[in-house]
């Protein structure tokens, strides 16, 4: 609100101000999570669930919101150069836009993370999808108006199917609040319906195929640090969501079949986004549909925990593996989308096949988006790395070898597509060529710490407390 009273050069200030303070109170609330070992709650006006609501943050709310502050900082100082207004400069509105959008839609994603009721997730729910929108479509050009209104009718209709799903609960057991839904929901058509109406609707705002279709041209035509903002962390309010749901409020009532299904479809994402970003001949549609088939990996986890659960096992592994995948994808995917923006603006273009000559201009760019593909590739000692290892580990401990073989599959998929961008960005460039424009130096340093963050995110396990079970309901998950 400040920025946008104070307009366009101080809504960057005022933004650049909250970003620092931001990340302050995530690691605070980190620290009194684990000094507690029990949820921080806060109850707004002082009134208890279910009259009042509540704001919690248990272990997974906090390493969300710590991922999405990094990621919000290094798209903040990247985003200085292509929206920054420096003294002596003229105010746009596209700055103005941007900076108050950049807020809302952290705002909003951290309102997912620590929202205690359904329909409080509602609310952030519209929020971040009123703050994405208009990310897509900032340059006004016809071609990102159309995938914005696209993106904006998949985003409505899945809110409308998640609200009526939340009129189904409300009307069944009469409260909305998270906690008191996991004690009361009993296995029944009704609970049933809801479930299938709020996943049904959270999937088409995660793009989970095939409901993908408004993702690529949403992502690869909004400017670099909007791609990097949608592609790395909007989609995961809408996925956060579903682990809520299915973990705190269902976790007795959905079948194994259903959570089979769920990662089929994940499984289909990851084969389908991957063979056709092997297609693309331009590099920020060769990033969207990658993370068309990144998103299919974050659904692996629930058939395994389900497996998990049913055979009264610990399900640390497979909730810990979608987790990390989520935070390891949001850190690569915002580099590799600002590294393709920085490769647009040098070469003019960003065709994969003419390439030849970026890596000796941007050689930082360059290596940082090689670091992003290995960790999306799995390799060690990235986060990716990590994620897919306990992934696999809960796979061939519940005997579900299948979701072990999808993500070998996938990484040799990613692999090809990864090598094919850094082999032709390291091939020489034409002689007497010149770039079109120099860049700064920091925006190539941020996309590279950014890469570093998701490469060396496999260093986590080497940390001694289990951040993710800190706050979480320890019940068992009955399979039907």
């Amino acid at each position: 609100m400040a920025g946008l009273v104070l307009g366009g050069r101080n809504a960057e200030r005022v933004a650049l101000t909250a970003v620092g303070a931001g990340l302050v109170i995530a690691f605070e609330i980190a620290r009194a999570l684990l000094a507690s070992a029990e949820p921080v709650v806060y109850l707004l006006g002082g009134w208890a669930p279910p009259l009042g609501v509540a704001l919690r943050a248990d272990g997974l709310s906090v390493v969300m919101m710590l991922a999405v502050g990094v990621v919000i900082a290094g798209v903040a100082v990247y985003a200085r150069g292509d929206f920054g207004t420096p003294i002596g400069t003229r105010e746009t509105r596209a700055s103005l836009t941007f900076w108050s959008l950049l807020m809302a839609a952290w705002g909003a994603l951290n309102l997912v993370f620590v929202s205690g009721d359904v329909f409080t997730l509602y609310v952030a729910l519209e929020l971040l999808t009123f703050a994405g929108v208009p990310l897509v479509c900032l340059d006004g050009r016809g071609e990102t108006l159309r995938a914005a209104l696209r993106y904006l009718v998949f985003a409505l209709l899945g809110s409308m199917v998640y609200l009526l799903g939340v009129f189904l609960l409300y009307g069944a057991y009469g409260t909305l609040d998270i906690a008191m839904l996991g004690e009361r929901v009993a296995a029944s058509p009704l609970t049933w319906s809801a479930a299938a109406l709020m996943t049904t609707g959270l999937l088409a705002k995660t793009a989970l195929f095939p409901l993908h279709l408004w993702l690529p041209p949403a992502h690869a035509g909004a400017p670099a640090a909007a791609s990097a903002v949608l592609s790395a962390l909007v989609i995961k309010g809408s996925w956060f969501l579903v682990v809520r749901l299915w973990l705190d409020v269902f976790p007795g009532i959905v079948t194994w079949s259903a959570a089979q299904w769920l990662a089929g479809l994940g499984v289909a994402a990851i084969v389908t986004g991957n063979l056709v970003a092997l297609k693309q001949v331009r590099l920020k549609l060769l990033i969207a549909y990658s993370t068309v088939a990144q998103i299919g990996y974050l659904f692996l986890m629930f058939p395994l925990a389900a497996g998990a659960r049913a055979a009264h096992m610990d399900d640390t592994a497979a909730v810990t593996g979608g987790m990390l995948q989520a935070t390891s994808h949001a850190t690569a995917k915002a580099a590799m989308f600002m590294a393709a923006g920085l490769i647009y603006t040098t070469l003019g273009h960003d065709r994969v096949a003419e390439l030849r000559g970026a890596a000796s201009t941007l050689p930082m760019t360059i290596l940082a988006f090689a670091l992003a593909g290995a960790s999306l590739i799995g390799l060690p000692p990235s986060g990716g790395f990590l994620a897919k290892w306990l992934l696999t580990s809960a796979a061939f401990s519940t005997a579900q070898w299948w979701w072990a073989l999808a993500m070998l599959i996938g990484g040799l998929l990613t692999s090809i597509y990864v090598f094919i961008v850094v082999m032709h960005a390291l091939a020489p460039a034409d002689v007497g060529w010149t770039p079109k424009r120099a860049v700064p130096g920091y925006q190539q340093g941020v996309v590279l710490a950014l890469a570093l963050c998701s490469f060396l995110l496999g260093a986590a396990a080497l940390l001694p407390p289990d951040l993710m079970r800190v706050g979480r309901p320890h019940a068992g998950w009955v399979a039907p």
